[in-house]
């Protein structure tokens, strides 16, 4: 993987040296962990003119080795207990090395910390390196869809174990926490984000935060959790029926959503802008009268982080490359009655290797449990 992540911070170095930067420092955990293979906590990583290196608040060889930076990268640890700042120290650093500019990513920086890093390194030139190395991050290589497709497994299992027990009568976060245990004992390093658990009146609710309301027969059942494999962060959501065959409005609301979150899938490709795959879900919803109350995107990206870009809106910009996975996620939520969302993660692919690539495979079908 050495070769992976010189390569990822050659091509920075060529983004910063165009735009007349000889340093960058990137503090942003994620950025980093992509750049250098880890990210321990307070690291961050300078591209210096003569040097890169990884500089930490203290030392990384006691770490397990998956959590270790990139071999060939310089780990600089900076002494005494408290360690002091690694970006303050870094900015000096790249003064050292003779840089008289330093990009840094002015929206991860607080206001005072961007003020450190120029009393300390007073010539140098502070610029901007805005997102671009969340725009690197954007295309996976396959070592990276390879995570997110374990990781997808690993919510695949959770998710259909919890399904075969008995849920009449448990509450919304006592099955939130069962299915982030059932995560990690899959060789999940966590939950990629906080489960979510919505029953009878709360499903459908996006971000909805699991309460002591018991599973009762007849409800709708909506998850949506997902795994951390290697850092690599995957999405699934399904809505079930409780107990009982389904009611009529529930079926009928069911394939409503069904509909729209086909509708997205099938707009995965290559090429494809990212508000047209938006339009495509959303205008499924629209044309049945569920324009209010719609959220705000139809996806999102996933990888290092669980939001991530490109961002699949009516307002979005820019097209779909090819290897960039995503969510699809529309959802309805009726006020007082409950709803449906359906979620899955998926990798855009070109048609002539089998169009998108879906990494969620629970079934879809309304079960009733």
């Amino acid at each position: 993987m050495s070769e992976v992540y010189a390569a990822r911070r050659t091509r920075l170095r060529e983004y910063c040296n165009a735009g007349g930067s000889a340093a960058a420092l990137v503090s942003r955990p994620a950025n980093v962990r992509y750049l250098a293979g880890a990210a321990p906590h307070g690291a961050v990583l300078l591209l210096g003119k003569t040097e890169d290196l990884l500089v930490c608040a203290g030392p990384t060889a006691d770490r397990p080795p998956q959590e270790r930076p990139d071999e060939a990268l310089r780990v600089q640890a900076l002494p005494g207990a408290g360690g002091g700042d690694p970006a303050v120290a870094a900015a000096g650093l790249a003064a050292g090395q003779g840089a008289d500019s330093l990009a840094v990513e002015e929206h991860h920086l607080t206001v005072a910390r961007h003020r450190a890093l120029g009393s300390v390194a007073p010539g140098l030139r502070l610029a901007n390196l805005g997102g671009a190395v969340e725009q690197l991050r954007v295309v996976k290589d396959e070592e990276e869809i390879s995570c997110l497709r374990i990781g997808a497994e690993i919510a695949d299992q959770a998710l259909g174990e919890l399904l075969e027990s008995i849920l009449v009568g448990r509450t919304e976060r006592h099955l939130a926490l069962e299915l982030e245990r059932r995560l990690v004992d899959h060789g999940a390093d966590g939950p990629a984000f906080p489960t979510s658990v919505a029953t009878g009146p709360n499903a459908g609710r996006p971000g909805h935060r699991p309460t002591d309301r018991r599973v009762e027969e007849g409800d709708f059942l909506s998850v949506c959790l997902g795994a951390t494999y290697r850092g690599y962060r995957c999405e699934i959501g399904r809505t079930f029926v409780i107990g009982t065959a389904p009611a009529d409005w529930q079926i009928e609301l069911y394939d409503l959503v069904f509909a729209a979150q086909r509708a997205g899938r099938e707009s995965l490709v290559p090429g494809a802008a990212c508000r047209d795959v938006d339009r495509a879900a959303r205008q499924v919803l629209d044309s049945a009268g569920y324009t209010e109350g719609l959220t705000a995107l139809t996806g999102h990206g996933v990888g290092l982080e669980i939001d991530e870009d490109p961002q699949l809106s009516p307002a979005a910009m820019g097209k779909l490359d090819a290897c960039v996975p995503v969510t699809v996620e529309p959802g309805v939520h009726l006020p007082g009655r409950g709803g449906v969302r359906i979620d899955d993660t998926l990798v855009v692919r070109p048609e002539a290797d089998g169009g998108p690539e879906l990494l969620t495979i629970t079934t879809k079908e309304l079960l009733a449990l």
